[in-house]
């Protein structure tokens, strides 16, 4: 039976019956309109996994299989960033083999990869901004050696050392001059990680924007574009419009995607969302009809998809990957809900249960049958149902 006992606010159940899979067009080509990539998960081994976190709890057949099957969507994958719980279970050593392992993949299937590269490995209390700026080469150069185009993420290590906007200028110019490829910058607001508050060196994101234009006029042969994951609509379209022409801004907006994506007279973003790699099929879907010049069609198709993903990143936001890998488990895309690092325990089971309504409402589950039983089962194995 398609039916589920879920838990309720204010305690008790209810029964939720699920609807039919939403029937998506999708396409195996990548966009043309847009430059689009998903920030996959990883899929934790579930007889390794612990609070101890570490690459060697990383089941590496069901992590690629999740890539094969966004690239088999058209979509390009963002990998090693936050959403494979880079900084919080995995660390440098493990995001680069994860890395290679995935353009290895990539090249084999000519699928696109974008990497994030960090300070990840540095293990002093108090690094010095040479230290820093020798930790971002360093990982730099191991992934340009790989293949790879980098997302050149923002440092925590940064955050804390630096003293205002001529340290940013002053790091990024060190990396940025020996880059051998364009790279993505990134700019990761609080909400999503709260030791980045006051990054390029003000703790106002509009002051902060003039260091982020000067660093990539500067450097505007090195840089592709900027992934801006700040949850601010109106500060992301003010930055695209001072940028200068053929750098891009990718959204990171998990909350207003379908907006900025769409864009309006003056520009568009691009993308590079977490949010994707939940709701691959609707974002190949929807792209196919922006191709198609069908701007109508594209958000008929991904605007429903937002409250779900507003929900999987609801407060404390630094949780989101938590929803990603239980819906990536509901739609038989992994065999298991176990994170890296025990990080499922970042979502509450009222969360869990709201996730199952909201994304059964837009059609998510390809099998509504399986997604019961494996919902209900772990709902029962917790005391619910």
């Amino acid at each position: 039976m398609n039916t589920v006992r879920l838990p309720v606010s204010g305690g008790g159940t209810s029964v939720h019956a699920f609807g039919a899979p939403a029937p998506l067009a999708t396409a195996s080509a990548p966009p043309a309109s847009r430059d689009v990539f998903a920030a996959a998960h990883v899929v934790a081994d579930p007889c390794r996994a612990s609070a101890a976190g570490g690459p060697d709890q990383i089941d590496w057949d069901a992590t690629l299989e999740l890539r094969r099957d966004l690239w088999s969507l058209g979509l390009g994958v963002a990998e090693a960033m936050d959403t494979s719980q880079r900084g919080m279970g995995l660390d440098w050593q493990g995001a680069h083999e994860l890395a290679t392992r995935t353009l290895r993949a990539a090249g084999e299937l000519g699928g696109r990869v974008v990497v994030g590269i960090g300070t990840d490995q540095i293990t002093t209390d108090h690094p010095s901004l040479t230290e820093i700026a020798e930790a971002y080469l360093e990982q730099l150069t191991a992934i340009e050696a790989a293949g790879g185009d980098c997302v050149l993420m923002a440092s925590r290590h940064l955050a804390a050392a630096a003293t205002g906007p001529d340290d940013y200028l002053n790091v990024y110019d060190k990396v940025l001059s020996q880059a051998r490829r364009p790279v993505i910058l990134h700019w990761l607001g609080a909400v999503f990680d709260p030791a980045l508050a006051g990054y390029w060196g003000h703790r106002d994101p509009y002051a902060a924007m003039d260091t982020v234009v000067d660093v990539m006029v500067a450097h505007a042969d090195r840089v592709k574009g900027i992934k801006v994951s700040l949850l601010d609509p109106a500060l992301e379209v003010r930055l695209r419009n001072r940028l200068p022409a053929g750098i891009r801004v990718y959204t990171g907006d998990d909350y207003n995607y379908v907006d900025m994506i769409a864009g309006d007279d003056d520009g568009h973003s691009d993308a590079l969302l977490g949010a994707f790699a939940a709701l691959g099929p609707y974002a190949s879907a929807a792209f196919a009809r922006l191709d198609a010049g069908d701007l109508a069609g594209f958000r008929e198709i991904l605007a429903p998809t937002e409250p779900l993903s507003r929900l999987i990143f609801t407060s404390p936001t630094r949780f989101y990957k938590v929803g990603v890998a239980w819906l990536a488990y509901l739609d038989g895309k992994q065999s298991h809900f176990r994170m890296i690092g025990g990080f499922e325990t970042g979502r509450t089971l009222l969360h869990l249960a709201d996730l199952v309504r909201e994304a059964d409402s837009i059609g998510l589950f390809a099998d509504p049958e399986r997604t019961a039983q494996r919902a209900g089962a772990y709902f029962a194995a917790h005391g619910i149902g």
